[in-house]
């Protein structure tokens, strides 16, 4: 026999039980992502001009290859929670729903290890 209120056992629980972590993560990396952008405009203010050697020798530095790669990474993170919110909102059909958040899970994965490769390429000199 439960004596526990209904309403005791829901409190603190959204629908899917992570809505709070999902939109801490939303925002969390909306603030890094702005972070990032202030050294986005300085290596493009850097790299104004230069030819693809000085570009890739500049990009190959350790730390820069990190912050790219942090971008990139963070970016696609903040994306795929983006779009995981307007699929869930939109897409009514279930089927329809997990089908596309795969999709876009398998995307930014692909996506993020491309990108890692690629600054990897370039910061061994290949």
């Amino acid at each position: 026999m439960k004596l526990r209120n209904p309403l005791a056992n829901a409190l603190n629980h959204g629908s899917a039980g992570d809505g709070v972590g999902h939109w801490w993560a939303q925002r969390l990396s909306a603030i890094l992502l702005l972070v990032l952008i202030g050294w986005v405009v300085y290596a493009f203010t850097v790299l104004a001009g230069a030819n693809y050697q000085e570009a890739s020798e500049w990009l190959g530095q350790p730390i820069q290859a990190a912050l790219a790669a942090l971008f990139v990474l963070t970016a696609l993170y903040h994306a795929t929670l983006g779009l995981q919110v307007v699929i869930e909102d939109y897409i009514h059909h279930r089927a329809t729903e997990i089908i596309l958040l795969v999709a876009i899970k398998l995307a930014a994965v692909v996506a993020a290890v491309l990108v890692v490769f690629a600054l990897f390429s370039i910061a061994s000199g290949a």
